[in-house]
């Protein structure tokens, strides 16, 4: 039987603005413990998912510097997958960092209700609910069934990307004016989920236009 599966337990706070920069020297790993998946510096790349303090972050921005003497650093800038803030941590070469116990599944999104966004499992079928803070802007992607990649931590879900480019169809707009192609003038745009974007001034009503959702941008239309 599907499950709904919510990120209760798991507290989210704001995003906050401000970062924390922390030069790093870790402990050498116990060989007798029991072993961890770990990532070395020199597997450290942007979207590597990573646990620090028990929380899983994504590295969002890595810098190699390399010091006239000692060893290597590398920079990086981590988003907490849990809570939205990112901090500054800079390693020595040869430090580890464990895997992120996350799993990305494949989802479509069903429907919101109030302040939750329901997505669905594509293999299992079992519904994941996530609140207003985890979805934040990205609901201005969001359609009936568009396919989704999603992250589990512990089993739960705790955020998701939609795809690099979405179609939307325009249900509101200033009319352009006639045999107006020009890209250099532009007007907002209400989209069917009632998300806004900037277009060129020949959209009109009914027009169905790709969005980047990396940045908000349009990028064409695709259908008159």
């Amino acid at each position: 039987m599907p499950r709904v599966i919510s990120t209760l337990g798991i507290q989210h706070n704001n995003p906050s603005d401000a970062t924390e920069h922390v030069v790093i020297s870790l402990p050498t790993r116990n060989t007798s413990e029991e072993s961890v998946p770990s990532y070395k510096t020199n597997d450290f790349r942007k979207g590597l998912k990573v646990q620090i303090d028990g929380d899983p972050y994504q590295i969002i921005e890595m810098n190699f510097v390399k010091p006239g003497k000692g060893n290597a650093l590398y920079k990086c800038k981590l988003r907490n997958l849990l809570r939205g803030t990112v901090v500054d941590r800079t390693y020595k070469g040869g430090d580890e960092l464990e895997a992120a116990d996350v799993e990305d599944i494949s989802v479509q999104f069903l429907y919101q209700q109030g302040e939750t966004w329901v997505f669905m499992n594509d293999e299992t079928f079992d519904q994941y609910e996530l609140t207003k803070d985890q979805v934040d802007d990205k609901w201005k992607f969001l359609k009936d069934g568009i396919k989704c990649s999603m992250v589990l931590f512990n089993g739960n879900p705790i955020t998701f990307d939609p795809p690099i480019h979405v179609e939307l169809e325009v249900t509101q707009c200033e009319p352009g004016a006639k045999g107006d192609t020009a890209t250099n003038v532009t007007k907002p745009a209400t989209v069917e989920n009632g998300a806004e974007f900037t277009v060129p001034g020949f959209i009109k009503q009914g027009n169905v236009i790709k969005v980047d959702t990396r940045t908000g941008d349009y990028v064409e239309r695709v259908s008159n």
